[in-house]
């Protein structure tokens, strides 16, 4: 009692069989290749390696136009002040 043999998978399978027709089963065995397909090419790309930070170049900016900011900055708060 309890135990599962053969003989229980093939009166599955058979019911199985029985409710959704031989077609039914083999396009879900086909959509579930698909999908397992799609998957591990979604892993492969995953592997892939990605560009770093330390890889693209830095930003530059410009020492005039930062000192300018931030004298401007200064006038402001003076002004106020």
């Amino acid at each position: 009692m309890g135990g599962v043999s053969i003989w229980h998978w093939i009166v599955v399978g058979v019911i199985v069989m029985l409710l959704f027709g031989r077609g039914k089963v083999s396009e879900l065995m086909g959509d579930v290749a698909k999908g397992i397909k799609s998957f591990k090419k979604g892993m492969a790309e995953d592997d892939e390696p990605t560009p770093t930070a330390g890889t693209v170049d830095p930003k530059v900016i410009d020492s005039v136009k930062a000192s300018n900011a931030q004298a401007e900055a200064q006038a402001k708060a003076e002004h106020k002040a």
